[in-house]
């Protein structure tokens, strides 16, 4: 059957936009407005073909191989086995103006047999070369607890077609062809080849080169220089990604399987650089919206004239946020949600000239433990609202190195509402949710981060929050610091042409003798390497999992008889004109770490502690300057400091080639002022 309001056969194109056409057969919807066509596959939700005024935008299926366009998950489908397909929005109720269709995977109400109810909508508007989608979780009391680790939506492109990606202004180019691709060296990890053909003949091509944190990402797509059209994935709105505003992930790449073809990918639950955790308990009532985002098309003279063409579309997008045409009990409108302002004040007693910048400003759920589910939620009711309850019995246990507690770096279960502040502290934060939250403040310039709980967002209301005062945590003055606290290694050598595969691999020339570096005379930016890797005893070097980490059991690598890798130690000299009293406390913040890292500290050459296992990260094997991000400080009897010239050592005990360390900032703090020499 076709549904439609007026001419869809062209002629209304001198006098305006052609009105959207649904048309439904027994196994497909096609939603046309005359610019975009789409076809969604019933049986599962997929986009099978989209053509942008006639030209197939995505890779068509062959056998054996990943075509189209769908929402995904790592692990099995979690959606119920009762299939529906219907139409939300027929465009004949609204004169031709918007159509959409939802998908849904559901289960018997009363027989649960997946973990959550999953409903997959596309919409289109009238004269709009947009298409919208979204999916919306449920779970229900009674339904069965699980656990997801990563989830999003993947695109694979015509590469006849497209043959230019766009992330950022630094990474920008024309790609390597399929045929480049199939002809490469498959190095380590499995996703990365060295090109033995094409322009791009003797790099390496890799995948994690082009992840970034998608809240710097206004749109990111593809281009094609022969047909001169843009596909752009746009984000209006990052309240249902996982993991904040530090959150990296992939975006756009060739895809490892044959014949390489472009793809494009949003990830709002990801396990790269640290990863985030969905757990949802038996008898937790729980539900999430993911979206609506947007997959955008434009045509255009050249392929940064489209990405600057996408970057206005994205504006537009976030102005419209949230869309007047959703309607979901989950999704509120513009007139019921709610607004917070206010200003960040930092001042810190022991440093009263302190300057910060870029600072972000977010509202989060509570910290929570994953295997325990949120109890009876007090008013105004929220989804946002954890509060710790009787265990979960399928909860899964963390890997080692992170903390009990799931925080915003890591929650992708709640949703999540950040801005940055003006130079002055000041913010505004529209459009969120009601419910309860925790305020959160992080700048460049300061370690760690501000936190104030107990902030209630009324639905149709603004709050404003008088007053708020950052003093950061001290341990006392600041006798020396190395970096700038900003959770990136940007700083540091390498640090800001990072997204090269490898790199790591090149310290031992740069460093022969490992990191010596003297306070005072040093310079961070050519002197403290982005990462702090081990020395590389062999070249032959064991694989890695799709998350950075290794893909076997460490025992299983490791060479007989010899070691595969040595630890490196780094170096920090410094003077003093006396031997201080009182307590000093090294300060180490740390942006990108592995599993099984820990870093050993001696000073002058007496142990005084370890770090601890570190979180698993994988940022260093997946071309990365940030993470998750985790302090350790270590305090010890300051007066093992002596007059003169002090050393303090770094010894990082890698046992496996991924085990690279990065820091934020390294800062010792004493008790009492003391000067250097």
């Amino acid at each position: 059957m076709v549904w439609y309001a007026g001419s869809c056969d062209g002629q209304n194109q001198t006098s305006g936009p052609v009105p959207v056409q649904l048309r439904e057969t027994g196994s497909t919807f096609v939603l046309d407005n005359d610019l975009l066509q789409v076809r969604i596959e019933k049986a599962t939700g997929e986009i099978a073909s989209l053509r942008y005024q006639g030209r197939e935008m995505l890779l068509p299926p062959l056998p054996g191989r990943v075509a189209g366009a769908k929402w995904f998950n790592r692990g099995s489908f979690p959606g119920g086995p009762i299939k529906s397909a219907r139409i939300t929005i027929a465009p004949q109720n609204n004169e031709g103006i918007r159509a959409e269709v939802a998908i849904g995977f559901f289960n018997a109400s009363n027989a649960p047999t997946a973990p959550v109810d999953l409903e997959l909508r596309y919409a289109l508007g009238q004269g709009e070369s947009a298409l919208y989608t979204y999916a919306i979780w449920m779970h229900p009391t009674n339904y069965p607890a699980f656990s997801i680790s990563e989830a999003g939506f993947a695109a694979r492109l015509n590469p006849e077609v497209f043959d230019y990606l766009t992330v950022n202004a630094q990474r920008r180019r024309q790609m390597p062809t399929g045929e480049d691709w199939d002809a490469g060296t498959p190095l380590n990890p499995l996703e990365a080849r060295r090109l033995t053909t094409g322009p791009h003949r003797g790099q390496v091509e890799y995948k994690y080169d082009y992840a970034a944190p998608l809240y710097e990402l206004p749109a990111y797509g593809w281009a094609s220089t022969k047909h001169q059209v843009g596909l752009w994935f746009i984000n209006p709105s990052f309240e249902y990604l996982a993991g904040g505003p530090t959150k990296v992930e992939l975006t756009g790449y060739l895809d490892a399987q044959p014949g390489g073809p472009p793809t494009l990918v949003n990830l709002w639950l990801g396990t790269h650089y640290g990863g985030s955790s969905l757990v949802v308990a038996e008898h937790e009532d729980w539900m999430k919206i993911i979206g609506p985002f947007v997959i955008y098309c434009n045509t255009g003279a050249a392929p940064e004239n489209l990405w600057r063409e996408a970057l206005r579309r994205a504006r537009f997008e976030v102005g419209s946020w949230p869309y007047e045409w959703v309607h979901h009990a989950a999704y509120p409108a513009d007139a019921a949600r709610g607004t917070i302002s206010g200003q960040i004040q930092v001042k810190d007693p022991l440093d009263p000239q302190l300057q910060v910048s870029n600072m972000w400003v977010g509202l989060t759920a509570a910290s929570y433990i994953p295997s325990q589910r949120p109890g009876p939620s007090s008013s105004p009711t929220s989804t946002n609202e954890a509060v710790a309850a009787s265990p979960a019995p399928a909860a899964l246990p963390l890997r080692g190195g992170f903390p009990e507690l799931v925080d915003w770096q890591r929650d992708g279960k709640f949703y999540q509402f950040w801005i940055s502040a003006n130079p002055n502290g000041k913010f505004t934060l529209p459009n969120v949710r009601p419910g309860r939250y925790h305020l959160h403040a992080m700048a460049e310039g300061v370690i760690g981060e501000f936190t104030r709980s107990n902030i209630v967002v009324r639905s149709g209301q603004s709050e404003h929050l008088n007053g708020q005062t950052w003093t950061p945590q001290r341990y006392g003055r600041t006798l020396w610091q190395i970096g700038v606290p900003d959770r990136t290694a940007r700083e540091f050598r390498h640090g800001d042409h990072y997204w090269q595969w490898g790199l790591y691999l090149d310290y031992p020339k740069d460093f022969p003798e490992d990191v010596d570096y003297v306070i005072g005379r040093s310079d961070w930016r050519r002197d403290w390497n982005y990462v702090q890797p081990p020395r590389l005893l062999t070249t032959n070097l064991p694989p890695v999992s799709e998350d950075g980490e290794p893909a076997m059991d460490l025992a299983q690598y490791i060479r007989v008889g010899s070691r595969e890798v040595e630890p490196t130690t780094w170096t920090i000299r410094f003077g003093l004109s006396q031997s201080p009293q009182g307590k000093a406390t090294l300060r180490l913040a740390f942006c990108g770490t592995s599993a099984g890292c820990r870093v050993e500290v001696f000073v002058n050459h007496h142990p005084i502690g370890d770090t601890g296992l570190l979180p698993s990260t994988g940022a260093m094997q997946q071309d990365g300057i940030r993470a998750f991000w985790v302090e350790r400080s270590l305090t010890f009897e300051a007066n093992r400091l002596e007059t003169g010239v002090n050393v303090i050592q770094l010894k990082s005990h890698a046992t496996s080639w991924t085990q690279g360390v990065m820091y934020d900032v390294v800062r010792l703090e004493l008790d009492e002022p003391l000067g250097t020499e």
